[in-house]
């Protein structure tokens, strides 16, 4: 009995040992406000830039224009919302006042403003119409106002602070709360200045004494987010390409940066040893850009350029702030929607099934051993529970145990960023077969890192904490099977005749025919570049191998290759960018004044029926030909006229331009640009074509 009453007693004392209060670990470093951390959880948003610029078909107008030229026929900031709710984004910024100083919104503080122009009759109100609508369908309302005003006679003057901030407080009181105020880091240089056609430059660290500035908005909206190069809510990216560095910091610097801040390259990845945390936005635009183009119309992001930009942003702890240039009749643009749903279908279909909610997970340590800080925290779909280690601990190992073969290639995991982002390098695992095999090898986690990774079968899968600045403390895990990116391969063929087929997964089969036939899986297997020294019609499809989905058919038509063709009087080496397949590739001839000739040495007699020709694509496109002469010769002495006219609507629609003529043998061909969309004298050349007769 003596001995069964000890017994009790070391049960008890074990029990109240187990059920001791273990501390939860301290703060490390800079921590997100409540703000941040609900903005952090909004991870996607739209931009919209739509102003005088939309109808002058610039990017930066001078603030020269008369508000008469604003006029959109058809605005409906209802279509706006509603394409922004459908693809999943969780809110709306408006370029309320461009650098240009055009107002969106009746201010009363300046007569260049929608209130003057013969929208509505001049009592319209884009900020309120689009505040309503985000209201109407459940989305957040955000604010962009340049702090640079090229319309505005005050500029560079004290005077004009107060200006900026009269307006500041009318967008701020106006128009309910207010999720984002954007400050672009765009500050001084030409302008119109209320008729003073000049520069005027500003020190950009002092003239906006930013700090009383933002006083207002901490007053009026306290729970916004303040976004410019320094935040202090949120930093930009350091580049509009839609991407942040794969180590990325949520802290910052702060008091050493400020709106154009010449360092911006550090933005892309934060500081390790930041003062204040300041996390980082990616703004990108759906095309090239910010403003609507008729001419890029055809440059809207693919689907899986749009994934990359997800996966590099919100994929690496940032937010995405995804940009729609609404055209004039006031929608954003049917082909910008399109592509906006595909990129949020894709995301739904990669994140259907989490293999690892509810799995079992285990740890190489947890917290006091208390089961409060335990492993299985981070599948039990709870953001508020994690898994942390000892203090002393800051390398761990942390395994979800998946019971059975299970397929996946998509890996998610999160830290709890109320104690601060602690982790600077970790490796993923995954059991194959009885052995681990390393998937990954990353840096930083922050909010939230997703991996795309090859498709792998394993049992087990490993997070392992090589290095963190503290006790990891990790609050979610989640494992996908994304299934395969299927759209159109891209056929492309170079100047010396290799054939490329580019797939953009690279686990799907690639098929293709070169007799012009539909492709299937029983035709030609693509494996690697070849030789395609002849004439053909090129079509490729590619099939996921398990589900036998498969994408549309691409196509593409290639005619004599181009090995032997030469630029005739031109020394350089970049001329060949013409010949080279490469759309993205540009020549421009320089130094001459038009009218401007191209002449090509084809190398051998061909007959020739046509030619093809395509302008420079980039984003900011330069001597794109309008009208032109076209010339064949035997011996390029003896010319003979083949076409003459103009690119119709080339400005507009700058694509490859084919033109026929009766059939002529010819060794020699000479294009002979007479002018330009821009009426100066550059002439540039993305690819040059010829179309031989049968």
């Amino acid at each position: 009995m003596k001995y069964k009453k000890l017994g009790l007693w070391a049960i008890l004392l074990i029990f109240i040992t187990s059920c001791k209060q273990v501390d939860p670990p301290l703060a490390v470093g800079p921590v997100p406000t409540d703000a941040q951390l609900k903005w952090h959880e909004m991870e996607q948003y739209a931009f919209v830039h739509f102003s005088m610029n939309t109808f002058t078909d610039i990017e930066w107008g001078y603030g020269d224009k008369s508000p008469e030229l604003f006029n959109p026929t058809d605005l409906d900031c209802r279509q706006w919302a509603r394409v922004c709710k459908e693809a999943g984004l969780k809110g709306i910024i408006i370029t309320a006042k461009h650098h240009d100083g055009f107002c969106l919104w009746p201010s009363k503080y300046t007569e260049y403003s929608v209130k003057n122009s013969p929208w509505r009759d001049g009592k319209g109100d884009l900020l309120r119409e689009l505040s309503d609508a985000c209201k109407e369908y459940g989305l957040k309302f955000g604010v962009y106002l340049s702090p640079w005003d090229r319309n505005h006679p005050d500029y560079g003057k004290p005077e004009y602070i107060t200006y900026f901030r009269n307006q500041l407080r009318e967008l701020l009181t106006n128009y309910g709360d207010v999720f984002e105020i954007w400050f672009d880091g765009a500050n001084g240089g030409s302008g119109y200045y209320g008729g003073a056609n000049e520069t005027r430059n500003v020190d950009r660290k002092t003239y906006y004494d930013w700090e009383n500035t933002y006083k207002i908005v901490r007053e009026l909206q306290p729970n916004a987010i303040l976004f410019s190069d320094a935040g202090p809510g949120c930093r930009w990216c350091g580049n509009e390409e839609g991407w942040v560095g794969k180590t990325n910091w949520s802290t910052l610097r702060r008091d050493e940066v400020w709106p154009g801040w010449p360092h911006y390259e550090q933005l892309r990845y934060g500081h390790e040893d930041g003062t204040h945390w300041v996390p980082a936005e990616v703004d990108v635009s759906i095309r090239p850009g910010w403003f609507y183009h008729q001419s890029e119309d055809h440059k809207v992001k693919t689907l899986p350029h749009l994934l990359d930009i997800y996966y590099h942003s919100v994929g690496r702890g940032a937010t995405l702030l995804i940009n729609f240039p609404v055209d004039p009749r006031g929608l954003i643009h049917e082909t910008d929607e399109e592509q906006i749903l595909k990129l949020s279908n894709a995301l739904k279909a990669d994140f259907a099934v989490d293999l690892a909610q509810g799995e079992d997970a285990e740890a190489d340590n947890e917290r006091g051993n208390s089961g409060k800080y335990k492993a299985a925290n981070v599948t039990d779909g709870d953001k508020e529970t994690y898994w942390a280690t000892d203090d002393q601990v800051s390398e761990a190992s942390l395994t979800i145990n998946l019971e059975e073969p299970t397929e996946f290639n998509r890996f998610l995991i999160q830290e709890y960023i109320r104690l601060g982002q602690r982790v600077k390098e970790f490796t993923l695992e995954a059991l194959v077969n009885g052995e681990w095999k390393t998937l990954a090898e990353e840096t930083t986690i922050g909010y939230k890192r997703i991996l795309r990774l090859p498709t792998t079968t394993a049992t087990k899968v490993r997070v392992n904490i090589k290095s963190a600045k503290a006790s990891p403390l990790i609050s979610n895990v989640e494992i996908y099977n994304a299934p395969k990116i299927l759209t159109a391969p891209v056929i492309s063929r170079n100047k010396e005749g290799l054939l490329k087929i580019h797939s953009a997964d690279k686990e799907v089969k690639v098929y293709y025919t070169m007799d012009g036939s539909e492709p299937n899986e029983k035709s030609n297997s693509y494996t690697e570049p070849f030789i395609l020294d002849r004439k053909a019609i090129v079509k490729a499809i590619t099939v996921d191998p398990l589900s036998d989905k498969r994408s549309p058919v691409s196509r593409e038509a290639f005619d004599i290759v181009k090995k032997q063709w030469k630029v005739v009087g031109v020394n350089d080496e970049n001329v060949n960018k013409i010949f080279d397949g490469d759309p993205s590739t540009v020549w421009h001839q320089k130094g001459a004044k038009m009218p401007v000739d191209l002449v090509v040495d084809l190398g051998d007699v061909n007959s020739v029926k046509g030619f093809r020709y395509l302008p420079d694509q980039s984003r900011w496109s330069d001597g794109i030909i309008f009208n032109y002469e076209f010339y064949g010769s035997e011996n390029g002495r003896s010319w003979k006229l083949l076409s003459e006219g103009e690119f119709s609507n080339i400005k507009n629609s700058p694509i490859w331009q084919t033109k026929y003529f009766e059939p002529v043998k010819v060794k020699y061909l000479k294009l002979k640009a007479l002018n330009n969309t821009n009426d100066n004298h550059a002439v540039g050349y993305a690819e040059f074509d010829i179309v031989t007769n049968d």
